[in-house]
């Protein structure tokens, strides 16, 4: 079941005029409906992809989409030149809704990351007294924060690194889920800045840290005068069956009687489900002391904040909370892993589950190089459900977290009968 084999118009033209920077499963899409993708020919598939969780609240959400439309047709874009109507509101809103003072937009995950990263470096200048071009922020190996020049500098994907150099120097890499590693660090640098960590690191493969991991890190980070960096671009918005994944169990950020579980950020970055997978934006949160750093003509963009990507926005957030997606995340995923897990106690292709609430991953018994995950993903494509390997030998399976049970246990049995097929290959 190669790919190269398979041909279709659609994806010729790609070839022939696109630059080569991905390699899709292959297939061409052309409608989506909650957890349903539709390719051209009609035939219809479960999307355990979710645009790497930007879709959280299923493909085309009729709320979100209506305020698109409606937003679309009165006021697109004013730049942050002059003020709308739309900003002031949407950052009341984020900052209520998660809890902190002060809201930087932006576009796309890599933009907040980039956004950070300078935010981070001056507070440490004129904050902490750091000297001029001395600061230094510490990153965890396997990181996936984005692919721009700087992000690249201290990735750990060679793929991504290699040829685009020189890269930019300030920051030190540790492996993640070394609290020890963190803490010696942080003894010996005086110069560190920030720490900046996905709560679960998705593009390695769902790599999910032991349960005090970013606790304590925010017991270091607090000791040792160093802000906690979170990038919840693809954790966030209810994915890992909290609102945030650094929120534990926790539903509303530390109001409830888990409030123990909440661990917060001195920055938070969201992105992809922040739009409901509609439009592009992300954003930067923080409080006053950190984020009042920037002043005007230090930062900006176009597009961040313009009308529309507010309205979309909050909407997004309100269908979040309003059809209680968060909880859905939290009690199917359990179910998702539990019945994975009974599956591969007798599997001889599987070694592990791994996640937490609806992002989980399955380890495919084979190296990074070979191609089984791939193969399986060419025929779970063609038993109706689209998902997508990592890192050569893992397969991470993150559905809409609008699915229901029935739905949930449909995809558990393509997907065991499918990975059945494989076992005595």
């Amino acid at each position: 079941m190669e790919d190269l084999k398979i041909t279709h118009p659609f994806i010729e033209l790609e070839k022939e005029y696109g630059a080569h920077d991905y390699h899709p499963i292959p297939i061409v899409l052309q409608k989506g409906k909650g957890v349903y993708l539709w390719d051209t020919e009609g035939k219809k598939y479960y999307d355990f992809l979710s645009a790497y969780s930007a879709v959280n609240q299923g493909h085309c959400h009729p709320r979100i989409v209506n305020v698109l439309q409606k937003q679309a047709e009165t006021l697109t874009l004013t730049s942050r030149a002059f003020h709308n109507n739309r900003l002031g509101t949407y950052m009341k809103y984020m900052t209520e809704y998660f809890k902190f003072e002060r809201l930087l937009p932006s576009n796309t995950g890599a933009e907040a990351v980039e956004a950070a990263i300078k935010i981070t470096r001056k507070w440490g200048y004129t904050i902490k007294n750091i000297p001029e071009d001395k600061a230094q922020i510490v990153v965890c190996s396997q990181n996936f924060h984005g692919r721009t020049s700087t992000i690249i500098s201290f990735s750990s994907d060679s793929g991504s690194k290699k040829h685009f150099g020189p890269h930019a120097p300030g920051f030190i890499k540790i492996p993640f889920n070394d609290i020890e590693a963190l803490e010696s660090v942080l003894e010996t640098h005086p110069y560190v800045a920030g720490f900046l960590v996905e709560p679960i690191q998705g593009e390695a493969g769902v790599y999910t840290p032991d349960t005090e991991f970013i606790k304590k890190a925010r017991e270091l980070c607090t000791h040792y005068n160093v802000l906690l960096i979170t990038d919840e671009i693809q954790t966030g918005i209810g994915r890992t069956g909290s609102l945030l994944a650094v929120c534990g169990n926790c539903n509303c950020l530390g109001d409830c009687e888990q409030q123990e579980t909440y661990v917060r950020p001195d920055i938070l970055l969201l992105g992809k489900a922040l739009s409901g997978g509609t439009y592009p934006v992300s954003a930067v949160l923080s409080d006053s002391a950190v984020m009042d750093v920037i002043q005007p003509g230090q930062h900006g963009s176009t597009f961040g904040g313009n009308p529309i990507a507010c309205s979309v926005a909050m909407e997004a957030l309100e269908v979040i909370r309003d059809e209680k997606l968060t909880q859905n995340a939290r009690r199917l995923g359990e179910i998702f892993r539990s019945e994975l897990n009974q599956y591969i106690k007798q599997s001889t292709i599987v070694k592990q589950v791994r996640g937490k609430g609806l992002l989980n991953a399955i380890v495919i018994n084979d190296s990074e190089s070979g191609n089984k995950a791939w193969n399986i993903c060419l025929a779970l494509m063609e038993n109706g459900l689209l998902a997508k390997p990592t890192h050569g030998n893992i397969i991470r399976f993150a559905p809409p977290l609008i699915i229901t049970e029935v739905q949930l246990y449909d995809c558990i049995s393509i997907i065991t009968s499918t990975l059945q097929t494989f076992e005595s290959l």
